[in-house]
């Protein structure tokens, strides 16, 4: 198997992973927030959220690697 069809396979899967787990995240402000208003509630993210928050940093990151050694290849 050549290395660029692997780093092809690698970019579209961390891809498809990186959707999946931006959609899955909660919405941090509501509609009111677009608009100016104020009463928002900033928490920290804690268990199954920071978990889903981390996962997508490294996700995210993959798939940009996956990217530029693509590019480099």
């Amino acid at each position: 198997m050549d290395i660029g069809v692997f780093l092809n396979i690698a970019a579209f899967v961390s891809a498809i992973l990186a959707i999946l787990l931006i959609l899955l995240q909660q919405r941090g402000a509501s509609l009111g927030a677009g608009f100016g208003g104020s009463g928002e509630l900033n928490t920290e993210r804690r268990g199954l959220e920071k978990s889903l928050f981390n996962a997508t940093i490294v996700i995210v990151t993959a798939f940009v690697l996956s990217i530029l050694a693509i590019l480099i290849v």
